[in-house]
């Protein structure tokens, strides 16, 4: 997997390279790298000077499981500084396999035309598909699979991101042909700002990536895989709640985001729970579903379909962030409610923690009341249709607070704040508030970490960041799901491992750590140059101020605690 995959959308041209000095780099180390290395960090984020790169991780493709995720990576339109979203799916395997190490959208296109990139082997072109133009996802991905067959990898947009809405994120097709999302920091926003509506990636499953020392590598593949099933965790707990396990933990620790922030518990938590979630789809049936892959070969299998009263599937997948922002932080009491706005986020191609966070702050304008189905399913049309005030909604928490006259907004460096209140998660607080990704719980979660260290405590929180942050930038750049964790954590021997012997190289265990460890560094220094001073290495005001129910904790770090964070 070498091919540098380059389409300049002025010109039309499309250039594919190889560069070996990309060769130990994958996922978000060389989407990184690329914007580091190529875009001005000054530049408009939706102008010609900013660029999107796509590329898989670097185990991408091959037979461990959990590692064929897909980095999507850019300056972000919310938080004006660098940015990685990545996703599940197929398309990063199939990227893989058709040997291309990363696609590189540049510049803008000269026309108004809607393109479809499309890659078979070695034939790459762009194809204007007006006909896309703004559907939504699952009728794209449905016109596409006419278009080409049902045996292709589908990355694309809805109406949000050709709209430039800094809200947008961007659908990846899973094996049964659901859609899986990069969703944070407007990534969909600047693949609309090129001109591209879909790649599509032929998956001709006879091509396969190739190994160095195939049989060594499945030795320790097997043994990861083995270890994976043999958790009661990644063995069946995930199988049946998925991410909404964690809806009564999180609550019971009074981290769970409430009307807008407001409190840290829900009195109706459990109805939220991924419990009553499972216990739904079973009783419903139909296409309900649990225990479903989102990429090929994953024996975790996290993923699900949630059904109506009548069987009939009302979206897929129904995930912890979404149930604690759509749900509990506006109001809601049942997972039928977080359900429908779900696939409206998901049809627009919204990120629905962006979006759940814009709508708690809209509540608390007026525009609607907590709980009010009806009319925040309005609010989703005012998306739809492109009104004034959708524009707003979907620009983001920050404009919408800022529009609707509210310094009460729940985010970080623009970007809102996850399924994970602050002020009684400190090391995520440290996390949102220090990393180079702003508010993202995925840069390096601690809630997975509360046993060692206190959540409410005002030691360690630092220290926590910087280990997380710098596992987290590695797993994603070698191209691993977080819920992999586990026995790569336990023995990080065996990633370097991996890695030797599918490309013949002689990486150290600290050779691996290291490749995180570069891509935070610059990540910060991309980000210092963007204009993101230390000085808005801070969280809101009100989590300083404000105590949270039930705990009546504020976030009470200091200086010195929090730049322990920085890598």
């Amino acid at each position: 997997m070498d091919r540098i995959v380059r389409v300049n959308m002025n010109t039309k041209e499309i250039e594919v390279t190889s560069n070996e000095k990309y060769k130990l780099l994958g996922g978000r180390a060389l989407t990184s790298r690329i914007v580091y290395e190529e875009v001005d960090p000054t530049c408009d984020p939706l102008g010609e000077y900013n660029k999107l790169v796509i590329a898989p991780g670097l185990l991408a493709g091959t037979a461990v499981s959990s590692a064929s995720r897909l980095s999507v990576g850019c300056k972000s339109p919310l938080t004006n500084g660098i940015k990685e979203a990545n996703c599940g799916g197929t398309i990063g395997a199939a990227l893989a396999k058709n040997d291309v190490k990363a696609i590189v959208l540049e510049e803008l296109a000269g026309d108004d035309n809607c393109y479809v990139l499309e890659i078979d082997g070695e034939s790459t072109s762009l194809t204007v598909r007006n006909e896309l133009r703004y559907l939504g996802c699952y009728d794209t991905v449905s016109r596409l699979k006419e278009i080409y067959g049902r045996d292709i990898c589908i990355l694309c947009i809805g109406p949000a991101g050709e709209r430039l809405m800094r809200a947008a994120s961007i659908a990846a097709t899973d094996p049964t042909g659901e859609l899986k999302f990069a969703a944070r920091g407007g990534v969909g926003a600047v693949m609309g700002s090129k001109g591209i509506k879909a790649v599509v990636v032929r998956d001709n499953r006879s091509r396969q990536v190739e190994y160095h020392a195939k049989d060594e590598f499945m030795d320790v593949a097997r043994k990861i895989n083995k270890e994976l099933i043999s958790d009661p965790k990644t063995g069946d707990t995930y199988k049946k709640y998925g991410t909404a396990g964690i809806v009564n933990a999180v609550n019971a620790i009074g981290a769970l985001p409430t009307k807008n922030f407001r409190y840290g518990s829900f009195e109706f938590a459990e109805r939220l729970s991924g419990e009553v979630m499972y216990d739904t789809i079973i009783k419903r049936g139909g296409c309900g579903k649990t225990g479903i892959p989102c990429m090929n070969g994953c024996v975790i299998q996290c993923s699900n379909v949630y059904p109506d009263s009548h069987g009939k599937k009302m979206v897929s997948t129904l995930q912890y962030e979404t149930i604690a922002l759509m749900g509990s932080n506006c109001g809601f009491d049942n997972l039928d409610s977080v359900a429908r706005l779900n696939w409206q986020c998901n049809d627009l191609g919204l990120d629905t923690i962006e979006m759940g966070a814009v709508l708690g702050v809209a509540i608390d304008a007026g525009l609607a009341k907590f709980g009010d189905e009806e009319r925040c399913m309005r609010l989703m049309e005012e998306i739809r249709e492109n009104t004034i005030l959708g524009r707003v909604l979907a620009n983001g928490v920050e404009v919408t607070g800022r529009v609707l006259g509210t310094n009460r907004i729940p985010a970080a460096k623009g970007q809102a704040f996850p399924g994970y209140d602050p002020r009684a998660l400190k090391g995520n607080g440290v996390t949102y508030a220090m990393s180079p990704m702003g508010a993202d719980h995925t840069a390096g979660n601690a809630f997975g970490s509360r046993k060692e260290v206190n959540p409410l405590g005002r030691e360690n929180q630092g220290e926590l960041s910087n280990t997380l942050q710098k596992r987290i930038a590695t797993l994603d750049s070698l191209g691993f799901c977080i819920f992999a964790r586990g026995p790569l954590f336990k023995e990080p021997s065996s990633m370097a491992a991996l890695v030797n012997n599918f490309l013949g190289v002689n990486l150290s265990v600290d050779d691996i750590w290291e490749i995180g460890i570069t891509t935070l560094k610059i990540e910060r220094e991309f980000n210092v140059k963007a204009g993101i001073s230390p000085a808005q290495d801070k969280l809101p005001e009100f989590c300083y101020r404000e105590p949270l129910a039930p705990t009546n904790s504020v976030f009470d770090l200091g200086v010195e605690e929090m730049e322990k964070a920085i890598v």
